[in-house]
């Protein structure tokens, strides 16, 4: 059996949606001949910053450590200012993005989808897929 990769991952997400970034970290935690390191910002772990600058400083160096950025693309990315610095920081550092559409969401922020090198559903195995797929 070949060697694991250890994946980088930063899963962008709200605050206000803590479960859906919960679910994708299990699938990733859980999937089969899978390793990974979350490099993500969870709300149990928040960082330890002074301003707004240097959160966005801790962000940006998080992202250029990443293999790829998991983005969470529910409404609520609109609204976000951190996720869309998230998504700007990972374009410029030419990271992979994966969008993942939550369940039952026709609309995908276009944000998102202009950003995204792939969009996939709500399950793990898709998104377990992309990561093999489009991670650097």
């Amino acid at each position: 059996m070949p060697k694991l990769r250890d994946y980088h991952i930063l899963i962008s997400h709200s605050w206000d949606y803590n479960s859906d970034y919960e679910t994708i970290k299990g699938w990733l935690d859980n999937a089969a001949y899978f390793t990974w390191t979350n490099y993500s910002v969870p709300l149990s772990k928040p960082l330890d910053v002074n301003g707004k600058r240097e959160l966005k400083d801790k962000l940006r160096n998080r992202i250029a450590l990443c293999s790829c950025v998991i983005i969470l693309s529910g409404m609520y990315v609109s609204y976000s200012e951190w996720i869309d610095y998230e998504i700007d920081t990972a374009v410029e550092l030419g990271k992979p993005i994966i969008g993942v559409k939550p369940r039952g969401q026709e609309r995908i922020p276009s944000k998102v989808s202009n950003n995204a090198d792939v969009m996939v559903g709500w399950n793990s195995s898709s998104v377990v897929q992309a990561v093999r797929d489009y991670a650097l």
